[in-house]
C-alpha cells in the first residue's frame, strides 16, 4: 500500500482547519501532529495565518504544491468548492468528513452524487463523506477527529458508524490491543467496503480484517471481493441491521423464510467471511487471529483450576460442534507423573485449586505436545493460592506457533494483572469460557473454508429454449404466477422428474385425464390469483375412481368460488399420485443485493413450525450442495436413524445443483418452490410433486 494517497500519503491538507480547539478542524489537525505523521501538514483557512506554529494558507491554491490528500471540514455548502480545488490541486484521495449529505434528505442526495462524479471524473477516490477520517498506525498517521491513537498492530477496522469507530479505539485502549488501520467510510459515495478489502488484501502490516458494516453496497462484487481477500487473511464482520422490516412480502415459502439477515449470513459464508453477532464477538474473534496460529483441527484440550469451569468450557466445545480431545497414553502418563493423585488427567485436565504456575506450565506442555490435540483452552479462577500473574507469564512463555492458546482468566481485580501480561504476550483472554470456545469455532471454520475443495460449478445439459418461451408467453400476458402445468414443463426442461399430469377444465376433462394416467391421481386447482392452493382446499389426493375424481371436481370449484370469489379458474390439473418417500422442500428467492439463494429443508413441520432450513447463494457447486443437507438439525432424518435405511441424498444434491443453474440462467425468476420434492432411497427415483414459480415484474425475459 506504499504511495497510496489515503494510507500512506506524503502530504496532507486539511481543509477548514481551525484555531478553536474543540473545533473538528482544530481537533484533525492537532491529530495529525500528536501522531508525528512524518509528512508535510497543510492547515487552509483563509481567516488565520498560523494554526497550531503551522503556517496556515488561505486557499489550496496559495499554498502552490500538488497535495496527496485533501480532508474537507467545512460547512456542507462550502463543501462542493473545496472539493474542487482539491482536485486542481492534484489530490489523490479526499476525504470529506462534513455531514448533512444523503443521511438528511435527497437535497443532501443530490449534492452527494455531485462531488462524487467530480472525483471519477478527476480519478480522485472519495471518502466519506460524513465519516470520522482515517487512521494508520505505521505510517503512523491520524488523519481522523477521534480522540485515542492506538497502539500499533495487526487489526485493521473499516466501519460504517464513526461513533463505533471511536468506541472501537476506546475498547482497544482498554484492552492494550494494537491495531494497524482504522477507516469510517460514511455514507460510501465512492469509497465502499468492497474498495478497502481490496486495498487491506494486500497490506503487510493487516493481518486480520475487521468490519462494521449496516449495508453493502453491491452484493456480488462484495462476495468476489471478500473470497480473494478471506483466502490470504481473516475478514471479520460485523453486521447490523438483521430484521425483516421493510422486506418485500413473497409469495413462496423460500422468500417468506428469508430475509435480509439470511442474505448476508449466506453470502458470508459463500465468500469465507467470519460473522460476529455482536461488538464483543466482533472483538473476541479478531483477537484470536491476529494473535495465535490457525488450529489444524476441532480437537481441544482444557486446561483448568476448577471443575465447573472445566464442564462448561466442555459443554461449550461441544455445543459448537468442536471436539474434546482424547490424550494420548504418553500424554496420560507424563500427566499422572506431573499433577498430584487427586488432579484429573481426563480431558478437561483439572489441576486442582492449588496449582501454581508451574503446574499449569507443564500441563500445557504436555497438552500441546499429544498429537491428537489442536488447540488449548486453559481456564483459571482466582482461588486462595493461584498464582494469575506467574501462570499467565508461564502460559506466554510456553506459547506455540503451531497450536492455538486461548485463555480464560475468570474473574475482575485479581486477574487484571495477568489480562495485560498476556495481552502483550499475543495470548487472547477472555471473560468466559463460552466466549474463548467460539473464537476458537470461528478460528476452526475459517480453517475449514481455506481447506475447501476448488469451486467447480457443474453445468447440466438443459433444454433452456423451451423454459425461454413458457416465460415470453406469461411476460408478454403479464401473468407473474407461473402455473403448475407450466412450472412443470419448466422443471421437465432441466430434468426434473415430474408425475403425469396435464390440465383438465371440466369434471368430464378430468375424468378423461385420470383415466389416462392411471389411478389413484391427484387433483389441484389451477388459478394465477391462487398460490397457496391447499390453505383454501384446492388440493384433492388418492382419488381411485371416475367418480371420486367427479365428486372432487364439483366440490372444489364450489368450494374455491365461495372462498375466493374473484379468482380467475382455468381449471384443475389431474397428476399421478407419487410413491412414498421422504417429502423435502427445495426452493431459491432472489435477494436484491446477493441474487438467486437456494433454500433446503425437510417438508411438513420442520419447515412450517420448526424453519429448519439452510441457504446458500447460487451457483452452488456439489460438495455445497451437500453441506446445505447436512447443516440442518434434521439431516439425521435423511441418513436414516433406528434402522432405516438413507434416502437418495446425491438426488437432493444434484436437485439444488440444477435449481442453481435455472435461476442463474433465467434472472427473471423471482423465486420458487418444489414442495414436496419426494425422495426415495438409493436407485429410485426422485420426484417434483409441486411446484410454483413467481417472474419478477419486467417487460421482456432476461437470459444470461
Amino acid at each position: 500500500m506504499k504511495n497510496d494517497p489515503l494510507l500512506e500519503p506524503e502530504s496532507v491538507a486539511v481543509v477548514g482547519a481551525s484555531r478553536s480547539a474543540g473545533k473538528v478542524g482544530h481537533t484533525i489537525l492537532a491529530n495529525l501532529l500528536r501522531s508525528r505523521f512524518p509528512g508535510a501538514v497543510i492547515p487552509v483557512n483563509p481567516s488565520a495565518e498560523s494554526i497550531l506554529d503551522l503556517p496556515c494558507y488561505a486557499s489550496l491554491e496559495a499554498y502552490g504544491k500538488p497535495v496527496d490528500l485533501c480532508i474537507v471540514v467545512v460547512p456542507f455548502a462550502a463543501v462542493p468548492d473545496a472539493v474542487s480545488d482539491a482536485v486542481r490541486a492534484g489530490a489523490g484521495a479526499v476525504i470529506v468528513i462534513t455531514a448533512g449529505f444523503k443521511e438528511v434528505g435527497e437535497a443532501g442526495a443530490e449534492a452527494e452524487r455531485r462531488i462524487a462524479e467530480q472525483c471519477r471524473a478527476a480519478r480522485v477516490r472519495l471518502l466519506g463523506p460524513n465519516c470520522l477520517g482515517v487512521i494508520n498506525t505505521h505510517r503512523p498517521m491520524d488523519a481522523s477527529f477521534a480522540k485515542k491513537f492506538p497502539e500499533r498492530g495487526a487489526i485493521s477496522f473499516i466501519s460504517q458508524s464513526g461513533a463505533l469507530m471511536s468506541a472501537i479505539l476506546d475498547t482497544a485502549a482498554e484492552r492494550r490491543l494494537g491495531l494497524s488501520k482504522l477507516i469510517s467510510i460514511g455514507n460510501k459515495a465512492d469509497l465502499d467496503e468492497t474498495d478497502l478489502l481490496t486495498a487491506l488484501a494486500g497490506d503487510e502490516t493487516t493481518r486480520v480484517i475487521v468490519g462494521y458494516l449496516e449495508s453493502i453496497a453491491n452484493g456480488n462484487a462484495f462476495i468476489k471481493a471478500a473470497e480473494r481477500t478471506a483466502s490470504r487473511k481473516p475478514v471479520v464482520i460485523f453486521k447490523s441491521g438483521v430484521t425483516r422490516a421493510g422486506v418485500q412480502a413473497a409469495s413462496s415459502h423460500t422468500g417468506s423464510l428469508a430475509g435480509a439477515d439470511i442474505a448476508y449470513g449466506a453470502a458470508f459464508k459463500r465468500a469465507g467471511v467470519i460473522r460476529a453477532d455482536t461488538f464483543e464477538a466482533m472483538f473476541d474473534f479478531s483477537t484470536a487471529f491476529a494473535m495465535q496460529p490457525l488450529p489444524a483441527g476441532n480437537r481441544v484440550a482444557v486446561i483448568t483450576n476448577a471443575g465447573g469451569p472445566g464442564i462448561m468450557a466442555a459443554d461449550a466445545v461441544e455445543g459448537a460442534g468442536m471436539t474434546m480431545a482424547e490424550l494420548d497414553r504418553a500424554a496420560s502418563d507424563a500427566l499422572k507423573a506431573l499433577l498430584p493423585p487427586a488432579a484429573s488427567v481426563a480431558n478437561p485436565i483439572d489441576v486442582l485449586g492449588d496449582a501454581d504456575a508451574e503446574r499449569y506450565a507443564a500441563a500445557l506442555k504436555t497438552a500441546l505436545e499429544d498429537p491428537g490435540v489442536d488447540a488449548c483452552v486453559v481456564l483459571l479462577t482466582p482461588q486462595a493460592v493461584t498464582e494469575p500473574a506467574a501462570t499467565a507469564q508461564a502460559i506466554a512463555d510456553r506459547a506455540s506457533r503451531e497450536k492455538p492458546i486461548l485463555v480464560s482468566f475468570m474473574g475482575g481485580e485479581d486477574v487484571g494483572e495477568a489480562r495485560r501480561l498476556l495481552t502483550a504476550a499475543g495470548v487472547p483472554d477472555y471473560p468466559s469460557p463460552e466466549r474463548a470456545i467460539a473464537s476458537l469455532k470461528a478460528m476452526c471454520e475459517y480453517n475449514a473454508w481455506l481447506r475447501r475443495p476448488p469451486r467447480v460449478v457443474t453445468r447440466f445439459p438443459v433444454n433452456r429454449r423451451r423454459v425461454e418461451r413458457i416465460i415470453r408467453r406469461h411476460v408478454r400476458t403479464r401473468q407473474w404466477q407461473v402455473g403448475e402445468a407450466f412450472a412443470k414443463d419448466i422443471l421437465r426442461a432441466y430434468d426434473f422428474t415430474v408425475p403425469p399430469g396435464d390440465a383438465a377444465a371440466t369434471s368430464g376433462d378430468a375424468v378423461e385425464q385420470a383415466e389416462k394416467i392411471g389411478y389413484p391421481v391427484a387433483m389441484k386447482i389451477m388459478s394465477p390469483d391462487i398460490v397457496h392452493k391447499s390453505d383454501i382446499g384446492g388440493v384433492r389426493l388418492n382419488l381411485a375412481s371416475p367418480e371420486e375424481v367427479r365428486d372432487a371436481f364439483d366440490l372444489m370449484m364450489m368450494r374455491i368460488r365461495q372462498a375466493v370469489p374473484s379468482a380467475s379458474i382455468t381449471g384443475v390439473y389431474i397428476e399421478k399420485m407419487c410413491g412414498r418417500g421422504r417429502e423435502v422442500i427445495l426452493g431459491m428467492t432472489r435477494d436484491p443485493q446477493f441474487g438467486p439463494m437456494l433454500m433446503f429443508g425437510l417438508g411438513g413441520i420442520f419447515v412450517e413450525v420448526m424453519k429448519d432450513v439452510t441457504f446458500h447463494i447460487a451457483p452452488i457447486t456439489a460438495d455445497e450442495a451437500m453441506q446445505m443437507l447436512e447443516s440442518t438439525k434434521s439431516f439425521a432424518l435423511l441418513k436414516g436413524v433406528r434402522g432405516q435405511r438413507s434416502v437418495d441424498l446425491s438426488a437432493i444434491a444434484e436437485a439444488l445443483q440444477r435449481i442453481s443453474q435455472l435461476a442463474t440462467d433465467f434472472d427473471c425468476i423471482a423465486e420458487m418452490d418444489i414442495n414436496p420434492f419426494i425422495v426415495g432411497r438409493v436407485g429410485e427415483d426422485s420426484v417434483a410433486a409441486d411446484a410454483r414459480i413467481r417472474l419478477k415484474e419486467t417487460k421482456t425475459p432476461s437470459r444470461r
